[in-house]
């Protein structure tokens, strides 16, 4: 997303987070613990740890986790500080997620290795204090028919030019995009993953990895173990989740391609059995021919189907993914050279407010030949700033519906831009939920994504 200059979100997230490194660790008075083991091995696993605080409000947190084997050792951790002494794995809250509420909780997760068996931990303690929970081995993929969206649509795929479920009935898929995790990480925790689903109603949430500007490229590890956690919530949750690799500066995909290779070679692999995982390759390629776009694309392609055949790929396209037509081309150059690869989409991206009738003409008319997403938009101009258009981007949502063409939404964050659905400091708290956190575009998008989907099951 080439809107918010990176100073702008750095400095806002120190601001943000000066607060809670001054209070000192108290101890809590009640806690849960879900540990679910997501994945295992040949001598390996990855396990989800969910902490709920049941006590009084923790200023800062740590988790022991009494591992019941001696074979079990930490390899790596993600959304905490992470380390063992004997038996014992220690987690502790980071700056974004060192503060718990009560009744609030917190996602963390693990990579360990293991010699003989693995059995699961059943001791934990939270600040001292005994916690008792639930232990699940289960991933908490929903059921068929839970009425989620993956529980109803399943494994979606391309059918003509839409984007189909299990039923090979047309879909739209409608949610909104994180903002960079590298910079609002803290925006994506359970409460605001739970307001998502069941307040927004969201059939969606796009991560947005960027892959320079203090992203990707800086710790792949440790960004591949944040997409994957935040891919296990949306799960969770019913949710799709959409990888996006977000690639921006510089804006020929094929300078990222073997970062490409390496990422999408891992989280395919992880997520390969997963229903709700759909691959954003290149987020908004500029200033290189379409020629180029494809090239990556025919390589990068490949990788993600040698370990998640079924999964749909989404293409970035020229200008900005705007179909070429802010370079003055048209959607014809795909059309008349499309990627040669099949359950594929391509990408479009408007902001509301830059623009108009000659982004909407090219979108109606290449509807009808290519199966489209449009996998980033917002409500003002191109800049992120600005006022909301909502004349503009009302307009757009509806001639959205009508095609079904899905959408993700820049963005859910309390990002200091107007085109953010949160107010800035909602993700220093817990409410996610109420109609105060919402900014003027949020309150638009909130009230058009929560309307019934009808998905088709016949």
């Amino acid at each position: 997303m080439k809107r918010l200059l990176a100073l702008l979100a750095t400095c806002a997230t120190i601001l943000g987070l000066t607060a809670l490194f001054s209070p000192q660790a108290v101890a809590a008075t009640g806690c849960k613990v879900d540990y679910t083991v997501t994945s295992q091995w040949q001598g390996g696993f990855q396990a989800g740890v969910k902490i709920t605080n049941l006590g009084a409000p923790i200023s800062g947190w740590t988790l022991a986790i009494a591992m019941p084997d001696a074979g079990q050792k930490l390899v790596q951790g993600w959304n905490a500080t992470w380390s063992q002494s004997g038996s014992t794995v220690t987690a502790s809250g980071i700056d974004w997620n060192r503060t718990l509420n009560t009744g609030a909780a917190v996602d963390v997760g693990l990579v360990g290795s293991f010699t003989g068996a693995n059995p699961k931990p059943t001791a934990f303690t939270l600040n001292g204090v005994a916690c008792t929970g639930s232990v699940d081995e289960t991933p908490t993929t929903p059921n068929p028919g839970d009425g989620t969206p993956v529980g109803i649509n399943g494994q979606v795929h391309v059918c003509g030019v839409h984007l189909c479920n299990q039923y090979n009935r047309p879909v739209q898929l409608r949610g909104m995009s994180t903002h960079g995790i590298q910079w609002f990480s803290q925006c994506y925790n359970a409460a605001s993953m739970d307001a998502l689903a069941k307040d927004w109603k969201a059939d969606l949430l796009r991560v947005a990895m960027y892959v320079q500007e203090d992203g990707y490229e800086t710790d792949p590890a440790g960004f591949t173990s944040r997409v994957n956690s935040l891919v296990d919530m949306a799960e969770a949750r019913g949710m799709y989740a959409m990888i996006d690799f977000h690639t921006l500066t510089p804006g020929d995909p094929n300078y990222n391609l073997a970062r490409a290779k390496t990422f999408f070679a891992s989280v395919a692999a992880r997520n390969a059995d997963k229903k709700n995982v759909i691959y954003e390759i290149a987020n908004e390629p500029n200033g290189v021919s379409w020629a180029a776009i494809k090239s990556y694309a025919e390589q990068v392609i490949p990788v993600i189907r040698a370990a998640d055949p079924d999964a749909v790929v989404i293409v970035g396209t020229r200008g900005w993914s705007s179909l070429g037509v802010s370079d003055g081309s048209s959607e014809s150059e795909v059309i008349n050279n499309p990627v040669n690869a099949s359950n594929i989409m391509y990408t479009f991206h408007f902001y509301a407010a830059s623009h108009k009738d000659s982004y909407r003409a090219a979108l109606s008319r290449a509807s009808s030949q290519l199966p489209l997403f449009v996998t980033e938009f917002g409500t003002v101009s191109a800049t992120g700033g600005g006022a909301l258009d909502r004349a503009s981007t009302t307009t757009w949502l509806d001639l959205l519906d009508q095609l079904k063409i899905g959408y993700a939404n820049w963005t859910y964050s309390d990002a200091p831009e107007s085109s953010a659905a949160l107010n800035p400091g909602t993700c220093d708290g817990s409410d996610y939920s109420s109609s105060g956190v919402l900014t003027e575009s949020g309150t638009l998008l909130k009230s058009r994504i929560s309307t019934s989907d009808n998905f088709p099951t016949s």
